[in-house]
């Protein structure tokens, strides 16, 4: 049986001291699963983001990650305009030395997400799910054993959100990594995920993704 990576325990955050918007969550998940985050607009997702990646401390509770290295990957940002001119290989081996891991990782990251043919293009010029491929191959560099996306698929049209979707995946299935998402994409993610959990009113709630759409979608 496959040993948890990530262990959340009686989670509790707000920012003001009378009103917590999380309340109370547990959450185990397990070394290779693909698990989704779901709930409404202003429910905690990225507050919850937020304090599994330690960009923020829990005021009650305790997160406990068994990672070696953990990737991530932002809400889309804006690479247009002349502020970053450099290519997508310039940015992957910077991340190289950042991280201490050889150059010829860039490469590998890029075969992964199949962005090998647009190494040399300007991030600017890129469009949306190259992008957000570009980023994905970032994340990969080191070898992460847990790679954390806030909604992969905001601004990037259907073929490309389906690619993106499919590198997450085989990732899971096929070399084991754990894929934690933020999503409001409920078709992909009921489609790829391995288990949802949903957060409503500061509680979570962790199901298969067939319960999911009959627990939450009404189907």
């Amino acid at each position: 049986m496959a040993e948890p990576i990530l262990t959340i325990t009686d989670l509790w955050y707000g920012y003001s001291a009378k009103s917590y918007i999380l309340r109370g969550i547990s959450l185990t998940v397990l070394r290779g699963e693909y698990v989704s985050i779901a709930g409404e607009n202003g429910c905690g997702k990225s507050t919850f983001l937020k304090l599994i990646l330690g960009f923020l401390k829990p005021q009650r509770g305790s997160i406990t990650c068994t990672a070696s290295r953990v990737g991530y990957v932002q809400q889309k940002t804006d690479y247009s305009g002349d502020e970053y001119p450099i290519t997508v290989l310039e940015m992957l081996t910077s991340y190289c030395g950042i991280c201490r891991v050889p150059k010829s990782e860039a490469m590998e990251s890029l075969a992964m997400t199949g962005l090998e043919l647009q190494r040399n293009s300007l991030l600017g010029d890129l469009s949306g799910g190259q992008l957000q491929k570009a980023l994905i191959s970032r994340a990969l560099i080191g070898s992460p054993e847990l790679v954390i996306l806030d909604e992969p698929s905001t601004g990037i049209d259907n073929a490309s959100s389906k690619e993106i979707y499919g590198i997450l995946r085989g990732l899971s299935r096929e070399r084991g990594v754990t894929v934690l998402t933020v999503e409001h994409n409920m078709l992909a993610a009921i489609e790829n995920s391995s288990a949802m959990f949903h957060i409503a009113q500061g509680h979570g709630h962790i199901c298969t993704p067939e319960n999911y759409v009959k627990e939450y979608l009404g189907k």
